[in-house]
């Protein structure tokens, strides 16, 4: 499983719309639609940093980097490169 697709099942696990004809794009803003709440935010958090290995720290707190799964990925791509390099 690639990283869109962990993220993706974790937030459909977690998603305050539970209709089943909503399809969750990767380029939906998850939060500004409603799919997810605030409290979301920090379990999102901690499961991006057990996931997949790398380090939130408060300067990358921006909901750009959260906005949609297609953003998340890169962000994670963007971390784990430079926690490597």
């Amino acid at each position: 499983m690639d990283i869109k697709q962990k993220l993706r099942a974790f937030i459909e696990d977690h998603m305050a719309v539970q209709e089943e004809d909503v399809q969750l794009k990767d380029s939906d803003p998850i939060f500004e639609l409603g799919f997810v709440d605030s409290l979301f935010a920090m379990q999102l958090i901690g499961f991006i940093q057990n996931q997949f290995q790398v380090e939130i720290e408060s300067a990358d707190l921006d909901l750009a980097n959260f906005r949609s799964i297609d953003r998340m990925a890169a962000f994670i791509q963007e971390k784990k490169a430079n926690e490597e390099g």
